[in-house]
């Protein structure tokens, strides 16, 4: 919980919700807090009195002379109820055990046999179930002696008052309730109505003490069954742990053989694609003079050439990987050179030229991009988040300083290039005449863009410093991409990305809010998409994203909200997806529904399913997949959990090392460091880098400049709203190796 006196608002984290009160008077915003804090109090005293059961209780143990609730049990008139609290023992005693056990039940046995822990256990149960029906036989007398007609009603009664007489406490369970009795000479009736508040005060007592003593011998019996519990969870682990190694042992040799025989089929396939198809490709190709000339007909994708054996129903388009390319090691290429004749030598030059100058070419895409990180992921659970956090609930986290293991190796630049891993949707929806169908798939590459975040709860990425960019050339996807982060405080990341289809284009400003159990990461600003053979011009707002048991627990993500497309140069079309929000155990966890609908607002076509899985467009059962992510490579959980696209993304090329700035994100020490696994240089190298975006920003400061991105420009949108577009140089200032013409910063 987390209060803001000046703006009356109080900030609830319940791991499912998150809750935002605000209250318009101060006097019940007071009360509010009162409540609240007072509730949490009560609940921190039950869990510090009892952490095993703070939310169970079965006789009361603050007061005795508390009432117990037992009282209210009506009882059959002169019957004891003695079934009612029959106690069976859910310890078996060592008689009870069978004769005969497995071998992975022995342990278990022999240590049920010996325990003195068990017997105690048990014996103190025994007991409880003596004292109950004791307590019974005590309650029935109660009720007994209250239903006699000469049993005093002590709150009406009236006694004689005089000055000689002295106090006596008449009921027990109530020590404000008193009367002043005379001693000389008093009426019967009084004598008679003192004998049964003393009988009753007896039978009360004796009550409240047999349940404490209950409460007290099931707390006990508990507290030993728990530990014993965790004794014998311990012993069949020990004795399954031999077996589990030689499963193990078996499951790892039978991987190991079938990725030999992976690896055989693909070099295989390798040398038929090589010796049939690509050296006539390689040599046919026709070089492209402009950059603006983008094109990617001839793609030989693996995607492409089986897509025709999936059901025609279900439309897969997820080939987003090196696992989808003809072919992803070094021998690619001996085997295509060994294929070109002398003469078309410089052709193939001249093709490895172009690429490296940042042109698209049809028939050509790089090959050796990496299939797995140097190093898995840091191990966290020595951090203690909380004290980090503790003094920002409430609060934006973008200015506060993580510890880099916290990070994964990546940054936010890169993000979103890797809402790009599924364009072929958007490749697909510049081939597709019917504008309906044509939204449909903008809307299954809006979703598509989350599918990558659904294992990555447990890392952040780095953020970038002022300045910093990333390029990414994807061949055999057909795009080219670069990002810069334009502004630091606040920060936003802007991104340009163009191919022969499309054209892609966003700028992101985010906010951190860390609400005690989870965080919200809320963003601004909108997703644009041209398709230029359409004239369309799409554009989108992103949802929600919240982390949940940041502190404790098992960790993950959840997008909630509503996204709506339009196409701002018509009204032909709309779509509206919403991102249901519900909980980690819920069947509806990640789920997304969404219409499209024609200008009227008719709904022509249906859109469901889960961000993380697929999306389907019509009505179950007949629906249609229009998209589905790819696989996850080996080991993923091991490795932040990255997608094979996601691991390419860091990847530093030696060719392409000498052609890209000095600000590419690639070339930043400490994401280098730690995605090598070497988090205490990576911690040392964040620490220097971000000293050194401070002294920057001081220097600009004092001086009164302000700051001028290279690669992008401000405008002011029709909703008068700021937005940053590319200013059209960065491909162009790239034809002169390593930027060397641009005077840039030095950012680590």
């Amino acid at each position: 919980m987390s209060i803001k006196k000046k703006a009356r608002r109080i900030d609830l984290d319940t791991e499912e919700n998150i809750y935002h009160l605000k209250v318009k008077s101060q006097d019940t915003f007071d009360a509010w807090v009162s409540k609240l804090r007072h509730h949490r109090l009560y609940r921190q005293n039950e869990i510090v009195r009892s952490p095993r059961d703070a939310s169970f209780h079965m006789f009361p143990s603050t007061s005795t002379t508390e009432s117990s609730p037992a009282a209210n049990i009506p009882v059959p008139e002169g019957k004891v109820p003695q079934n009612n609290f029959l106690w069976q023992s859910p310890i078996p005693c060592s008689t009870s055990l069978p004769a005969t056990c497995t071998t992975g039940q022995s342990k278990v046995v022999a240590w049920l046999q010996d325990s003195e822990e068990m017997d105690k256990c048990a014996e103190d149960l025994s007991k409880c179930q003596s004292n109950l029906i004791e307590l019974s036989k005590l309650l029935h007398n109660l009720e007994m002696l209250q239903r006699t007609q000469s049993a005093p009603n002590f709150i009406d009664m009236q006694v004689p008052l005089s000055a000689s007489m002295s106090p006596i406490r008449l009921h027990a369970s109530n020590p404000n309730l008193y009367a002043d009795v005379e001693f000389q000479n008093p009426p019967s009736h009084v004598t008679d109505a003192l004998e049964f508040a003393s009988d009753y005060t007896k039978l009360q007592e004796e009550f409240c003490l047999l349940a404490q003593k209950v409460h007290s011998l099931l707390k006990s019996a508990y507290n030993t069954i728990a530990i014993e519990k965790e004794k014998m969870k311990q012993m069949v682990s020990e004795q399954d742990y031999g077996i589990q190694n030689t499963q193990i042992a078996r499951l790892r040799q039978s991987l190991s053989q079938a990725l030999n025989h992976n690896s055989e089929l693909r070099s295989r396939l390798n040398r038929i694609h090589s010796e049939s198809v690509i050296s006539d490709q390689v040599v046919s190709v026709n070089i492209i003079a402009s950059p603006d000339e983008v094109s990617n007909e001839g793609r030989l994708s693996m995607s492409e050439s089986v897509s025709e054996f999936f059901d025609a129903q279900e439309v897969l388009l997820s080939a987003s990987s090196s696992e989808n390319e003809a072919s992803d090691d070094e021998s690619y290429i001996s085997d295509v050179s060994d294929n070109i004749s002398e003469d078309n030598t410089s052709v193939a030059d001249n093709v490895s030229r172009q690429i490296l100058n940042g042109e698209l070419l049809g028939g050509v895409f790089r090959t050796g991009r990496r299939t797995s990180l140097p190093a898995p992921s840091p191990d966290t659970s020595n951090i203690n988040l909380w004290n980090i956090l503790r003094n920002n609930i409430g609060k934006d986290l973008s200015k506060v300083s993580m510890p880099v293991e916290l990070n994964e190796p990546l940054n936010t630049l890169q993000h979103l290039c890797e809402e790009l891993e599924y364009s072929e949707l958007l490749d697909k929806a510049a081939e597709t005449d019917d504008p309906h169908e044509r939204m449909a798939l903008i809307a299954a590459f809006a979703v598509s863009g989350y599918a990558a975040t659904y294992y990555r709860a447990g890392s952040k990425p780095f953020n970038p410093v002022l300045g910093e960019t990333y390029e990414c050339i994807r061949e055999d996807k057909g795009f080219r991409f670069f990002s810069e982060q334009v502004s630091h405080h606040p920060p936003i990341s802007a991104c340009h990305c163009e191919s022969k289809n499309f054209v892609f284009w966003q700028d992101v400003r985010w906010k951190n809010k860390f609400w005690g159990k989870s965080m919200e990461i809320l963003p601004f600003g909108t997703v644009n998409v041209t398709l230029p053979k359409y004239g369309d011009c799409y554009v989108w707002n992103k949802v929600t994203t919240c982390i949940h048991n940041i502190l404790s627990g098992r960790r993950w993500i959840e997008h909630y909200g509503e996204i709506t497309i339009r196409n701002t140069k018509n009204s032909v079309s709309t779509c509206k997806m919403t991102f249901i929000k519900g909980n980690y155990w819920s069947s509806n966890v990640n789920e997304i529904h969404g219409v499209v609908m024609d200008q009227e607002g008719k709904v022509v076509h249906r859109l469901f399913g889960k961000w993380h899985d697929a999306l389907y467009c019509g009505d179950a059962p007949a629906a249609k997949c229009i998209w589905r992510p790819g696989s996850m490579p080996t080991n993923y959980e091991l490795y932040y959990g990255f997608t094979r696209f996601a691991i390419e993304l860091n990847d530093l090329d030696p060719v392409m090392k000498e052609f890209l700035p000095k600000t590419d994100a690639r070339f930043r020490p400490d994401q280098r460091l730690l995605e090598e696994g070497n988090v205490d240089a990576a911690s040392a190298e964040k620490q220097r880098i971000e000293e050194l975006q401070r002294t920057r920003r001081k220097y600009l400061e004092d001086n009164h400049i302000d700051y001028t991105p290279k690669y992008f420009r401000k405008v002011v949108d029709t909703h008068n709203k700021e937005t940053w577009v590319s200013n059209d140089t960065y491909w162009e200032l790239r034809k002169d190796p390593g930027f060397s013409k641009v005077e840039l910063p030095t950012l680590w």
